[in-house]
């Protein structure tokens, strides 16, 4: 009899230290806002009271407290440190598929001419850089040279494209695709155990510099934001309050996106406005200053790796030399409208073959698929010079605001410079080169337009930033010429009369080009301030900020009418993902008994008493169902509600029971009260698990609004809530079941919620 109590007593203070793994969380599932929360701030007071008695304490409270810089100073400086080795190694391996420099052949095409003697207009032909036909038949002209050249472009797009595949397919297959979906489900609280991890961010890293190399139409600055938020991730298991805390690593993993977007276009204010109105779900206002910190030290230690990759601190800069007039608000917003149709026929089409790649064989050939998709745009790009070279480079080309000294066709005007002060040049009549480019660029936007509908989504790092960008750039350049023909031609027309005289220099094509880019890229993401702002800081236009947000603001609204999700949004539907967008309303009138479990007809919902079941009684309960939580109640008749446990705690607790506390055995009682029920003498010991038990599960009545219902699990990131009726427990709500209830309310399958 002494030795049932003695195991008693004993298991009294049993998990009164906390157990490894004890209030983790299982892959694939949300995490406890409310808990996460409420344990860092019971970590700050205690902290904050030890920091009284002695020196040592005080110092450790300091050092908590600026745990936070440090870690965005690391992230920022690695972050930089990666996104500069991805942009000199794409630079080089581009350059690469059309010749190499015999002066050094780490050297890419513009470094190599760099300390060359040619002529500035054929600074691009330096001797010291030679292209395949040069270096293996020793003439670069001729049909058999540009066979061969031809023969070299596909042949190494094919071997980056294929390199890049094999690595992610066998080493990381979460390195593949944007990153920002998935990103942004687990700011929201979801679980993905090893999409930030270390294999992860190396295989990511180098198979982005392939498959930007490869010449596919895909961009590397979505991609940035995932490598980004791996390095803030790893770097949070340098400091106990990130490692151990989901809630407060998400706030870091806010300031990480920031940082990448910051290193993709030399954007930190902009980095940290995407972080805000596109990833995060939790955005406090300290967060809002870490992440404009790190953004900061990120952009500055790219530019210190790279200082020549761009000739200014943005990464497409401008300068335009006259003003735009008011009556130029109708092409922009007609390229808005432009955008947002692009942006709502490329979601559409996209997520169609995404789908189709996931139901039918297509999907279990990604290599097969990589190769057909590389072949066709390497086929496809190599004879078009504007398809041809990086988009990068092309779109900067676009922006450009042709001058005296330029050489592009896009610049070849019927000259006429008796009326040229110092750089400005007036409106003058295209000439046959401009003809030429206009043809070719048109053929290069329906390439684009289609190609990009199959590669973004593929199994290798694709980013649709920079894509997206490129289409609306050359429909914006290709309609910037065309009025300024019109206002060439017709200059005494009434839309002309007073503001575009003949020889006046007065439509520029490259603004139209930088509109154009704004529209595509915001009709496809549906970004509107972060949008301005970005393309602010890549071209240093302030001054157009007006028609950048009138063209962004048209292309939303049109893509919206047509339909409501961004490209992120759909991608995270489409892979099921449970993320509860917090734009969206619920206006439905139902109410929190519809949704809940168990339904009518359904089993009884599967409870735990406070301190009558046995540990048999409990691994059964956890056995037959997977269920990640249950509601303790006082008893199965009362079914007075008590609190909430998780699975994974009372697998844990009771494992490490049975291994350390003596006496532990099937039939042993667990109770979650604070004294231990009276039992016979004789009875095994006792199991407490009252440490584990949530005492304040959030509850609902059966009559609350499931509108009311929707807001709290938004606004406060629950995972699940209680239904009681009368004090009584009726059933449960999860975010999974509530996902699904808007799905249904929405006439969208409910079932493609796949994970709770």
């Amino acid at each position: 009899n002494g030795g049932g109590m003695n195991g008693t007593s004993t298991m009294m203070d049993f998990l009164e230290e906390p157990l490894p793994g004890v209030g983790t969380y299982e892959d694939f599932n949300t995490i406890d806002w409310v808990r996460e929360k409420s344990r860092d701030r019971d970590r700050h007071r205690e902290i904050t009271s030890r920091s009284k008695e002695s020196t040592w304490a005080l110092i450790h409270s300091v050092s908590d407290a600026f745990s936070g810089w440090l870690l965005m100073l690391l992230i920022g400086l690695l972050a930089g440190s990666l996104a500069g080795l991805i942009d000199i190694s794409a630079h080089w391996m581009t350059d690469l598929k059309e010749g190499v420099c015999l002066a050094g052949f780490w050297f890419n095409h513009e470094h190599c001419c760099w300390k060359s003697n040619t002529a500035f207009t054929d600074r691009d032909k330096c001797p010291e850089w030679k292209s395949w036909s040069q270096l293996i038949l020793g003439d670069g002209e001729g049909a058999f040279a540009y066979i061969l050249n031809y023969f070299m472009y596909v042949i190494w797009a094919l071997l980056f494209s294929l390199l890049a595949v094999l690595l992610v397919k066998g080493f990381a297959p979460y390195a593949c695709g944007s990153g920002i979906p998935e990103i942004k489900t687990i700011l929201s609280g979801f679980i993905i155990r090893g999409y930030l991890g270390k294999w992860t961010l190396i295989i990511k890293t180098i198979t982005l510099v392939l498959a930007v190399s490869s010449g596919l139409s895909l961009g590397k600055e979505g991609p940035l934001v995932h490598v980004a938020c791996c390095c803030g991730n790893i770097l949070c298991h340098l400091f106990t309050k990130y490692r151990k805390n989901e809630a407060k690593r998400r706030e870091v993993l806010s300031a990480a996106a920031a940082a990448g977007v910051s290193v993709a276009f030399g954007a930190p204010i902009g980095g940290v406005l995407f972080s805000l109105e596109e990833v995060s779900y939790y955005f406090p206002l300290k967060t809002l200053w870490r992440s404009f910190f790190a953004a900061l030290v990120a952009a500055f230690t790219l530019r210190s790796i790279n200082p020549f990759g761009n000739s200014r601190l943005v990464l497409f800069y401008v300068e335009f030399h006259m003003p735009w007039h008011l009556l130029e608000l109708v092409p922009f917003i007609l390229l808005g409208i432009f955008g947002g149709l692009w942006g709502a026929f490329f979601i559409r089409s996209n997520i169609a073959w995404c789908r189709r790649r996931k139901t039918t064989k297509l999907g279990k050939y990604p290599v097969l698929e990589v190769f057909v998709v590389t072949a066709i745009t390497a086929v496809l790009a190599f004879p078009n010079e504007y398809t041809r070279m990086s988009t990068s480079e092309l779109i900067s080309e676009l922006f450009n605001d042709c001058g005296i000294l330029d050489s592009s066709k896009l610049c070849e005007y019927v000259n006429d410079f008796n009326s040229t002060k110092g750089d400005d040049l007036p409106d003058r009549a295209a000439g046959p080169g401009v003809y030429t480019a206009m043809w070719q660029l048109a053929l290069a936007l329906v390439m684009k337009v289609f190609i990009t509908i199959f590669t973004f989504g593929m199994k290798v790092p694709s980013g649709l930033f920079i894509p997206s960008m490129a289409v609306g750039a050359i429909a914006g350049r290709l309609l910037g010429v065309a009025v300024e023909q019109l206002a060439y031609y017709h200059h005494d027309w009434a839309i002309f009369s007073g503001w575009c005289s003949q020889g006046a220099d007065c439509i520029t094509p490259g603004l139209y080009a930088m509109v154009g880019a704004a529209a595509c890229l915001g009709g496809v993401t549906r970004m509107t301030v972060s949008l301005v702002v970005i393309m602010f800081e890549l071209t240093g236009g302030l001054e157009y900020i007006v028609p950048l947000m009138a063209a962004a603001m048209t292309s939303k609204w049109v893509a919206d009418a047509i339909g409501r999700e961004g490209i992120y949004d759909a991608h995270i539907r489409l892979n099921g993902y449970p993320f509860l967008e917090a734009k969206e309303e619920f206006s439905h009138k139902t109410l929190a008994m519809d949704v809940m479990r168990p339904r009518r007809n359904d089993p009884p919902l599967t409870v735990i008493t406070q301190d009558s079941m046995t540990v048999e009684d409990v691994e059964t309960i956890i056995n037959e169902t997977t269920y990640s939580g249950y509601p303790v109640v006082v008893s199965r008749e009362s079914q007075r509600l008590v609190g909430f446990v998780l699975r994974r705690d009372l697998i844990i607790s009771i494992e490490n029971a049975r291994k350390k506390q003596d006496g532990i055995v099937s039939t042993s009682v667990i109770y979650f009260t604070d004294h231990s029920p009276p039992l016979p003498p004789s009875s095994p010991s006792m199991l407490k698990l009252r440490s584990i038990l949530d005492l304040s599960p959030f509850t609902v009545t059966d009559q609350t609004p499931m509108e009311i219902v929707v807001d709290i699990f938004r606004k406060l990131g629950l995972r699940q809530c209680l239904v009681t009726h009368n004090g009584k427990l009726l059933g449960i709500i999860t975010k999974k079941d509530v996902l699904k209830h808007i799905a249904q309310m929405a006439n969208q399958d409910p079932d493609s919620i796949l994970f709770n």
